[in-house]
């Protein structure tokens, strides 16, 4: 995954994209509870040393979604928190 200011730096457009809307969802949005149990059980393998290669190429999967879906719900709320203006 890029480093966080080179994916900040590609992720501007969907920046300047933004209606109050979008940003809302993007803002609100949440994983199931089943994603959240099984991320929460990936972890706990992991951290146990009990991983499978398969387990872990899942959960790095789910580490990089979650790194870029904060990534974009902070951008969300700073665009609401300025009144929908870069």
């Amino acid at each position: 995954m890029p480093s966080a200011g080179l994916l900040e730096e590609m992720l501007e457009p969907v920046t300047k994209a933004f209606s109050r809307e979008v940003a809302e969802a993007f803002a609100n949005l949440k994983a199931s509870d089943a994603v959240q149990r099984r991320v929460g059980e990936l972890a706990e393998k992991c951290n146990q040393g009990q991983i499978s290669q398969s387990e872990r190429a899942e959960y790095e999967s789910y580490v990089q979604a979650i790194d870029l879906i904060s990534l974009l719900q902070a951008k969300a709320q700073i665009w609401l928190t300025r009144g929908g203006t870069r």
